[in-house]
């Protein structure tokens, strides 16, 4: 029996700002649930600290909501522990590109089969508007209250230059494209990494909805657009300054998963008895000693 959008909804209020575009992310990963056909028994969310954390909240799937920075590491040892789930990983630029940045780095080169949606908003909202990683130079905040003097990190050279096999960047604002990105991704086979352009309403000015929609070029609608090329990916998301939507890059290589030896014909950590009988636990005891 198909899946509906309702079966993936909960019944608790979002605390997020109207117009936020978080919305229309949770939608877009709703959506690409659906159309999957996925049991929500079998998916998990694993979302960080900031406005993006509470998205595990409003998706009817098991949702561990972990502390800042760990958002991956905790996907990581989900997938790895029940490799029958379908996991993703979802959190905002300062929770994945500032604390949470080495495991970003390491779960890239690994390889392991998680989808990782990054809500990308330039910003620190849940704590009142500061510079974040991704903030442009010369951006005006609580913090920066003369400009933002760093130069930003650019997720998507990034993701291409640590070697993630499947990069693409969506837009909040369109639900269709951003679905699909997002079922794409959840289907590869490895790391997937989506970044999700998500406006914040209330806090940045500059980035704004229009900003975007003026600015964006869809790589989808290029025919002559070849995703498998790295280098015309990096060159394509340098020349646009990261203002591009669609599948950047994808690349087909066996997971971490795969190439683990003996794992594919262990049985999950989910579903081993954990149970320990006296002598086991001697038995164990005994190889430490």
């Amino acid at each position: 029996m198909a899946t509906t959008l309702a079966e993936f909804k909960t019944a608790e209020k979002s605390w997020w700002c109207p117009g936020c575009g978080d919305f229309g992310v949770l939608a877009a990963m709703q959506r690409a649930l659906v159309e999957m056909d996925l049991n929500p028994e079998m998916v998990t969310i694993v979302a960080g600290i900031g406005c993006s954390g509470r998205i595990g909240n409003y998706i009817n799937s098991y949702n561990f909501h972990t502390v800042h920075g760990r958002t991956l590491p905790t996907a990581m040892g989900v997938k790895l522990a029940n490799r029958d789930l379908t996991v993703l990983a979802a959190g905002g630029d300062g929770d994945g590109l500032a604390i949470g940045m080495s495991h970003f780095m390491h779960m890239m080169r690994r390889n392991i089969d998680i989808t990782y949606v990054l809500m990308d908003n330039h910003i620190y909202g849940l704590t009142k508007g500061q510079v974040s990683p991704a903030s442009d130079p010369g951006f005006v905040t609580k913090s920066t209250p003369a400009g933002n003097i760093e130069h930003p990190v650019r997720p998507l050279e990034l993701a291409l230059a640590a070697g993630a096999g499947f990069v693409a960047q969506g837009f909040s604002s369109n639900l269709q494209q951003l679905a699909e990105l997002i079922k794409q991704a959840v289907q590869h086979r490895g790391f997937s990494f989506v970044n999700a352009i998500s406006p914040c309403v209330t806090f940045n000015k500059v980035n704004t909805y229009d900003f975007y929609k003026e600015g964006l070029t869809n790589v989808d609608e290029d025919p002559n657009y070849d995703a498998t090329d790295r280098s015309r990916a990096f060159a394509k998301v340098v020349e646009t300054e990261s203002m591009i939507t669609g599948l950047i890059y994808r690349e087909e290589r066996p997971s971490y998963e795969d190439l683990a030896a003996g794992f594919m014909k262990a049985a999950p950590v989910a579903n081993q008895d954990l149970n320990l009988s006296p002598e086991k636990f001697e038995k164990l005891l005994a190889q430490f000693r």
